[in-house]
């Protein structure tokens, strides 16, 4: 697995230190919040200024440490979560399923056509279930010698799991770490709303999968017309790792399906949050481990490393909140609140969803980390919706696709980058070729963004 670029800790350090400065720029001032519907919330009209407090050195370097305490809460459950997760990954389970699918397309090669959608179908489902993103490293080495088999190129192969997985995650119903935080920051019951976002992330799929097909037909007319990327023998007479799709893996894969429609009713009836999900994938973790007989001792090394890839994660998250304390101490949030419902509250609300949505996009180029970008928009992104009269829901869709569709491209991506360097596909070969997705991404995001400003999408 590849971790999450070191380059955010570094750009969120530098954010933390702006926003100490900013302290001492902007005036301080508060609103009055109240408690409605057990969500705190920030009454319109209430703005005034207060006494400054700007922060110093001292409050600078006390701010992480204090931002960790204050999403200790999240922290663990990532951690907890991802350590789960590689578990599953350690059972073999999904390698055979996929891995299975995969043969019998090398056996039928008239399927392709079926395989490839079927296939980008999976990978959403993963991304916009549990946010499959570092994965996708693993996956395009069996996916790209399959696209060579099958007469196409390493963009192809690609495209299958990185582009089903982020449309997926751009779409996302019930992803624990984007919008699962994102909901619980912003007050709204984990996994709720998922009906419109079930919409989002259909529209968002069957974008990917005519946008690769197309490719794909175009290639299979004149292989010439497909974009030239460097060669790689490796990559492309690699043979396919098979894992043996045994009874006890096709357990767990169904105990997985089990435990994400468990979470979903969780989450809309049980008012299960943080606590309830991080056990239900803790306990599926453990049960995957025993029905596939992995030995205690491969079973702590899967969680240990799964959790050890998601410690930068988990620091951003922190450091994130650090940002927050500063802000908050400095009392500048309210402030930036104020400026920013009256620059965009001079604009209809089908319109004020769209710069959020750019916003979110802007910051997401500097903080590439799904998780630490819900940890430090949302608590002002939240209150700013409830001062523009747009529901907390919307303004979680306009984070999880100002998040996940940049993925898709940004350098500042440990993902994107090491994906294109597996593939040897150059950035810009990547670009000239991902462009025009992108801009159709971005169209229909601001439409499905302007449809719940007319029609009540969101549960009341």
């Amino acid at each position: 697995m590849l971790k999450k670029s070191p380059d955010a800790l570094v750009i969120i350090s530098v954010v933390l230190l702006l926003f100490m400065a900013l302290t001492w720029v902007i005036p301080a001032g508060e609103y009055a919040r109240e408690i409605v519907d057990d969500k705190t919330i920030v009454v319109a009209g209430t703005y005034e200024p207060v006494e400054s407090n700007p922060q110093g050195i001292g409050d600078l370097l006390t701010a992480p440490i204090k931002g960790i305490v204050g999403a200790a809460h999240i922290i663990a459950f990532v951690l907890l979560v991802g350590g789960a997760f590689s578990i599953l990954s350690a059972t073999g389970a999904l390698d055979a399923g996929l891995g299975s699918v995969l043969q019998y397309a090398k056996r039928n090669p008239g399927m392709r056509h079926m395989i490839i959608p079927l296939l980008m179908v999976f990978f959403s489902l993963a991304g916009s279930t549990f946010g499959m993103s570092e994965e996708n490293l693993v996956f395009i080495l069996i996916t790209i010698p399959l696209a060579r088999s099958m007469g196409y190129d390493n963009i192809v192969g690609i495209a299958i799991p990185f582009i089903g997985a982020g449309a997926g995650f751009a779409g996302a119903v019930i992803n624990p770490f984007t919008i699962g935080i994102a909901q619980g920051i912003s007050e709204l019951p984990v996994g709720s709303g998922a009906g419109y976002r079930w919409i989002v992330w259909a529209v968002f799929t069957i974008i990917a999968i005519v946008f690769v097909m197309a490719y794909v037909f175009k290639l299979e007319k004149n292989p010439h017309l497909g974009l030239k990327t460097e060669s790689d023998s490796d990559t492309e007479t690699r043979a396919m790792k098979e894992v043996a799709f045994t009874m006890s893996r096709k357990i767990v894969l169904i105990l997985f399906a089990i435990a994400i429609a468990l979470l979903m009713y969780g989450a809309n009836f049980w008012d299960w949050y943080i606590d309830e999900i991080s056990a239900l994938f803790v306990a599926l973790g453990l049960v995957a481990a025993v029905i596939t007989r992995l030995k205690v001792s491969e079973t702590v090394s899967a969680f240990t490393i799964g959790a050890k890839d998601m410690l930068v994660a988990a620091i951003i998250i922190g450091l994130s909140r650090g940002v927050l304390v500063v802000a908050e101490d400095g009392k500048i949030i309210d402030t930036v609140l104020y400026a920013m419902s009256n620059s965009v509250g001079d604009f209809p609300n089908y319109i004020s969803v769209q710069i959020m949505f750019i916003v979110q996009g802007f910051i997401n180029i500097f903080i590439p980390s799904g998780s630490g970008q819900a940890a430090i928009t949302m608590p002002i992104m939240a209150p700013l919706a409830d001062l523009l009269d747009i529901n907390r829901q919307t303004a979680v869709l306009a984070f999880q696709l100002g998040d996940g569709l940049l993925n898709l491209i940004i350098p500042t991506s440990g993902v994107t980058m090491g994906v294109l360097a597996i593939g040897k596909v150059p950035y810009n070969v990547w670009m000239k070729w991902v462009w025009k997705l992108m801009v159709v991404f971005i169209l229909m995001s601001m439409v499905l963004l302007a449809i719940p400003e007319f029609i009540n999408v969101w549960p009341s």
